[in-house]
């Protein structure tokens, strides 16, 4: 008979003083694997939490999408797919190597790094999705190559793509985390893929395949789109749990003069968002304007500063009306610092609020 799992309450522990300090904080050098007594229990409910939202890429159905390509999209929407899924082509697998690379190697609590395995495990869900969806939308061959080769061949793909590797290389020299200057820059590095990358690089993609729901568009895309939308939610969810964490225990690390290059690293990344917008949006789609989306992305991008604890930049407001709200699978307020419950094989669209 198989051992049942205990209440996780069962196992809380409160560690000496003297425990605690022999451990260290998150951030310091060295290995620890033990789990019991736990410092970090959030972390590991994040991970039970994300267990509980699996999904496959096998439950989605792309035959309606076939037939939207073939009859439905005028030229300038496939324009705009087919940059969208050029991004997507690459865009999981530098999220996976930067958390193997550099995410893993720093954060020193084992139950976060149970967390960042199953991170893992659904940044390769999300390559595999998109694969999927470019082996059914791009049946050429040759195109497919091309689609691949984008972060090469594609400025504005290029341009986010060197912005992603210029912060993946910023710490791939980084020994052990001892100096404050390298705390920093580790902290940086975190920020950027949660912020920059997962964060709004995603979800402005998230909005494009939103809006083309919105004209009852690529359902199939759309309903891949919402577990991934959740899967990245939560993926932000963690690395800010984390920045709270070093936040708590090591405050003198968050002084002006990080603020201030986190500030200009997203100043950055709307930039490059934007040049890629131009580029999708070039050959002029009714009812998604540039001018909408660079005061989009600037929405996006005070969220993510207010997560962090810090002051809006831009003041923008959100004026995507299809983000406001769709229906309905009660998913609160993802931009909180607790994770939702989730189900597994949940279905549905989803719900937005106020904070998205």
């Amino acid at each position: 008979m198989a051992l049942a799992e205990q209440p996780f309450e069962e196992f809380e522990e409160t560690p000496s003083q003297s425990t605690a300090d022999f451990r260290g904080n998150i951030l310091d050098p060295g290995f620890d694997l033990t789990l019991r007594p736990m410092r970090y229990p959030l972390f590991y409910e994040m991970y039970q939490d994300a267990i509980k939202n699996t999904w496959t890429v096998d439950e989605i159905d792309f035959s309606d999408d076939l037939s939207d390509l073939d009859r439905k999209l005028d030229p300038a929407e496939k324009h705009l797919v087919s940059r969208l899924v050029a991004f997507f082509a690459t865009g999981d697998s530098i999220v996976a190597n930067n958390l193997v690379l550099n995410l893993y190697k720093h954060i020193n609590a084992p139950e976060a790094r149970m967390y960042l395995s199953r991170q893992l495990y659904e940044e390769a869900l999300h390559v595999q999705f998109y694969l999927t969806l470019l082996d059914n939308y791009i049946p050429n061959h040759d195109e497919r190559e091309e689609a691949f080769a984008a972060i090469h061949n594609i400025p504005s793909i290029k341009k986010k793509a060197d912005f992603c590797f210029k912060w993946i290389g910023s710490i791939d020299e980084l020994g052990e985390l001892h100096s404050v200057e390298d705390r920093k820059k580790f902290l940086l590095n975190l920020v950027c893929f949660a912020a920059c990358i997962e964060g709004l690089f995603f979800f402005a993609a998230f909005a494009y395949v939103y809006f083309l729901r919105s004209k009852g568009l690529l359902n199939g895309l759309a309903a891949g789109t919402n577990w991934v939308f959740r899967d990245e939610s939560c993926h932000m969810n963690f690395a800010f749990a984390v920045v709270d964490t070093v936040r708590a225990e090591q405050p003198e690390l968050f002084d002006e003069d990080l603020k201030l290059r986190i500030v200009e690293m997203l100043e950055e990344a709307v930039e490059c968002e934007y040049q890629f917008a131009e580029d999708l949006l070039g050959q002029g789609i009714s009812g998604l304007s540039t001018k909408d989306t660079r005061e989009y992305l600037q929405y996006v991008a005070d969220q993510r500063l207010l997560q962090l604890g810090m002051e809006k930049r831009y003041n923008s407001k959100n004026p995507f009306g299809f983000m406001d709200l769709q229906d309905v699978q009660e998913l609160t307020n993802f931009f909180e610092r607790t994770v939702a419950a989730y189900q597994t094989g949940v279905s549905g669209d989803v719900a937005f609020d106020e904070d998205f």
